[in-house]
């Protein structure tokens, strides 16, 4: 059984294999600056057992905006819910939050995972929105 949890700290090896699995290696470079954004996130971890299979990230100043940073399944957990599980859990904590925004990959799947979880294009909203990206 899949338990979810908000934790604080985790094991670095842990979250480390959770994003290699994931192909995540812009943030495997950097070990250090991936386990302090961790120390200053929210973090909805999803366990079988005492094994880290999924984590769901976000930071938020807990009234008017949170934006939703990461959410990685372990590939062989993957379409078992766990995903859907960790951003509902999600959800269900920041509905009295004014905004909830993240940014991904313009992929079918990727797209069809968020707007079956609720969220939607912005461009939908008549909104556009801004990145500025700087590699750590």
């Amino acid at each position: 059984m899949i338990n979810i949890k908000t934790v604080s700290t985790m094991d670095e090896q842990d979250v480390l294999t959770l994003y290699k699995a994931n192909g995540w290696i812009a943030y495997t470079q950097n070990p250090q600056a991936l386990m302090t954004a961790i120390a200053h996130s929210v973090n909805l971890a999803a366990f079988d057992g005492e094994k880290l299979v999924g984590l769901l990230r976000y930071v938020t100043d807990e009234v008017s905006i949170a934006f939703i940073q990461d959410i990685l399944v372990l590939p062989e957990y993957q379409r078992q819910s766990i995903g859907r599980q960790l951003m509902m859990t999600a959800m269900a904590r920041l509905k009295n939050i004014g905004q909830v925004h993240l940014l991904t990959e313009n992929e079918p799947k990727t797209v069809g995972f968020y707007t079956a979880v609720g969220f939607r294009n912005a461009a939908d909203a008549n909104l556009v929105t801004f990145t500025m990206e700087n590699r750590y």
